[in-house]
């Protein structure tokens, strides 16, 4: 078994490859590369990014690369099957909120700005899927967020699965290719964002992937005031909720950010019940409180024996970022 850590769209990142083979180590070596083109295509914080260029191009019908077109494509789906609480269309929202620079420059600084900004209509983009092109209505510009990192993971994990199970951690969003080379699931530990040397169960993973959303991480004080990355866009403003972080297992990465990002918002009761109401999600919620919520589905993922027997294991904790 090879790893590779390294940085990537603001988050530490970790691929993983369950092989010693040659080729295997070679493909390993490339993920940083795939990130790294990913990132230039759908960063906002990169002047030059299509997602930039596309962003100031309002009203005009631009086409773009398959990167963006698939990522854009998941966000829609995102927006539709939330009810429009996950949207690509949120950048304003949250640059108003603060968030106007990348993570690592925002870190220890009071930001400024207005207090909220009315989030876009989804609704409003304009697409041609033979042409491949893009229009942005004027007013809305788009923040792909933890969707990209929750699709780059998949892809990624998909590309090394032709060489030997793989898994890819993006900053907590964990994909993983199918068992390990043993037929074993992958052991994910979640981590505990009330005391971080803890952790709350160790999930054995498959076929399917996990993602964490949280507030614990990427906060800031706004106008003296607590602010953090999450947009509610029912009020333009950072999510006032009782959920600290949100992990839920899903059968793709991009899924599970998705219901993890919206169980969050939706706050403990209510999205408890959204991930409970769907048969393809399992979920844990840590609250503002201290106090942990697991759907009833998350039993079939936890292992049940003693958390120490992969202290030694080159695989992650959950991380508790977003």
């Amino acid at each position: 078994m090879q790893r590779l850590d390294f940085r990537a769209m603001g988050c530490q990142m970790l691929a993983v490859v369950d092989s010693d083979e040659a080729n295997a180590i070679d493909a390993l070596a490339q993920v940083p590369t795939w990130f790294e083109e990913w990132e230039a295509s759908l960063s906002r914080f990169r002047p030059e990014s299509e997602l930039n260029q596309l962003n100031a191009a309002p009203d005009r019908a631009v086409r773009v690369s398959a990167t963006l077109w698939q990522v854009l494509q998941e966000s829609l789906s995102a927006a539709r099957a939330s009810a429009g609480l996950v949207t690509p269309a949120v950048l304003d929202a949250v640059q108003a909120a603060g968030y106007d620079r990348s993570f690592e420059l925002l870190d220890a600084r009071e930001s400024d700005g207005a207090e909220s900004m009315l989030v876009a209509d989804w609704r409003a983009i304009k697409f041609d899927p033979d042409a491949q092109t893009v229009r942005l209505p004027r007013g809305v510009r788009l923040d792909f967020g933890g969707i990209a990192k929750g699709w780059a993971a998949d892809e990624a994990a998909r590309r090394l699965s032709a060489y030997a199970p793989a898994l890819i951690d993006a900053g907590g969003d964990i994909a993983v290719s199918g068992a390990m080379a043993s037929g074993a699931r992958w052991p994910i530990a979640v981590t505990d964002p009330m005391q971080p040397d803890r952790d709350l169960a160790l999930l054995m993973i498959g076929a399917d992937a996990v993602a964490t959303s949280g507030r614990d991480y990427r906060r800031w004080q706004h106008n003296g005031k607590a602010a953090h990355h999450i947009i509610d866009p029912r009020t333009g403003q950072p999510a006032v909720t009782d959920v600290l972080t949100a992990t839920v297992i899903a059968p793709t990465t991009r899924k599970a950010e998705v219901a993890a990002k919206v169980a969050l918002i939706l706050g403990s009761d209510q999205g408890w019940r959204w991930i409970e109401a769907r048969g393809e999600l399992a979920g844990l919620l840590v609250l503002e409180d201290g106090q942990v919520i697991r759907s009833q589905r998350l039993d079939d993922y936890v292992w049940s024996e003693s958390i120490a027997l992969f202290e030694n294991s080159v695989l992650p904790g959950l991380a508790m970022s977003d």
